[in-house]
């Protein structure tokens, strides 16, 4: 919500269209603190109170935004709500990881992905409508609400979560293990390269469209409404082909899409059905690099240390986001009329990294897959997977 609304915030506070890419920094940078520090003692806790707990901060933070008055205030909003938010999503998908079994764990995160489809479907437009309709503010009060609905009900519907906890080895793993480990480190290597490459362009895409392609507003919510539907119709078939094909071989495909595609959108300026197509294709590729990533790195640690795995492969994962939020800000200036330069920098650099994220995938399967072959549960097409010493998750 917050980088699609980023025209109308900056024009309301008076911030440089170039300053959005920061105020996405801001949380992914505050997600990255978080993600570390998490490390060290998320398994530590029943994972569903851990997590009412991360929503409740993310809910105050976010609320906080709306009462920003200009760009340091809502740069420390959206660091309160990044310190929350981090660990929130490495505990949401630890929970996954423990309740599904490795075999059809693929499509539990195409499910999953497809959440994000709604949000671009359902919730991007509303909150442009929003915006327009009251202002910039009414949008972040209202998913504030939403958080605070969901964290009930994280602790009114979700059953006690403390199987990690009864496992010995809990206590004898060191978070040392989370630094030593080559699987570990290439993980976090992948993860970190896959979020630098996407958010070098992901928070400018409305900047762009509305500024530098001249498109109305419509145009945007139009664009993530298909996109998000095109995405929730394919992330779940996505999720299918990495349990039957890999995730190297979909990851693969998704990587080259993307790297098209935002060459095409930003290098090829158009507008109309081919401009609604290509963004279409940008949502898709980037759900599908994630389905493979997300799916492949659940397969990484032992369930005794999956939420501090998670929470500091979170952290790895917005410093690669906060890098690239950065770095696009510090490679773009603004042209007359609120107008984007240097695209062609910014694109370039994006296209550079993701020539690399095939090789990570490569290698990160390849030795999860000799760590199962060594322990007598081979990585086979459709078959079951240990996790590590830990064994197949219980089923909920």
């Amino acid at each position: 919500m917050v980088m699609p609304l980023g025209p109308d915030f900056s024009a309301g506070l008076g911030i440089a269209t170039s300053h959005i890419g920061t105020i996405g920094a801001a949380y992914t940078a505050a997600a990255c603190v978080a993600g570390v520090v998490g490390s060290y003692f998320l398994d530590r806790f029943d994972r569903r109170k851990a997590l009412a707990v991360a929503m409740l901060g993310l809910v105050v933070g976010t609320a906080a935004g709306g009462f920003a008055t200009g760009l340091t205030s809502l740069l420390v909003a959206r660091a309160m709500a990044g310190l929350f938010g981090g660990p929130a999503t490495s505990l949401a998908l630890s929970i996954i990881a423990d309740l599904i079994p490795a075999e059809r764990r693929g499509r539990a995160m195409g499910a999953v992905m497809g959440a994000f489809s709604v949000a671009s479907v359902l919730g991007v437009p509303m909150a442009i409508k929003v915006a327009g309709w009251v202002d910039w503010r009414m949008p972040f009060f209202g998913v504030a609400g939403l958080g605070l609905l969901l964290a009930a009900a994280a602790i009114f519907f979700l059953p006690p979560m403390r199987g990690h906890l009864e496992r010995e080895q809990v206590h004898k793993v060191s978070v040392r293990e989370l630094f030593t480990r080559s699987d570990v480190l290439l993980s976090y290597t992948m993860a970190t390269l896959i979020n630098v490459a996407g958010f070098l362009v992901i928070p400018h895409l409305s900047t762009y469209v509305q500024n530098n392609l001249g498109q109305p507003r419509d145009q945007v919510e139009a664009i993530y409404f298909v996109g998000g539907l095109v995405s929730f119709v394919t992330l779940r078939i996505a999720g299918k082909a990495v349990d039957r094909l890999g995730s190297f071989r979909v990851g693969t495909v998704g990587v080259m899409l993307f790297m098209c595609t935002i060459y095409a959108v930003f290098l090829f300026p158009t507008s109309g059905p081919p401009l609604m197509l290509l963004f279409a294709c940008f949502f898709l590729s980037n759900g599908v690099r994630n389905v493979a990533y997300s799916t492949l790195t659940s397969r990484v640690p032992e369930q005794s240390i999956r939420a501090r795995f998670m929470s500091f492969q979170s952290a790895v994962q917005h410093l690669g986001a906060a890098a690239g939020a950065f770095l696009s800000s510090q490679m773009l200036f603004d042209l007359p009329g609120g107008q984007l330069g240097g695209l062609n920098r910014v694109v370039e650099g994006s296209i550079l990294l993701s020539l690399t994220l095939p090789v990570m995938f490569f290698l990160v399967e390849r030795r999860v897959r000799a760590r199962d072959q060594a322990s007598g549960t081979p990585l086979a097409t459709g078959a079951p997977v240990a996790v590590g010493t830990g064994g197949t998750p219980p089923r909920s």
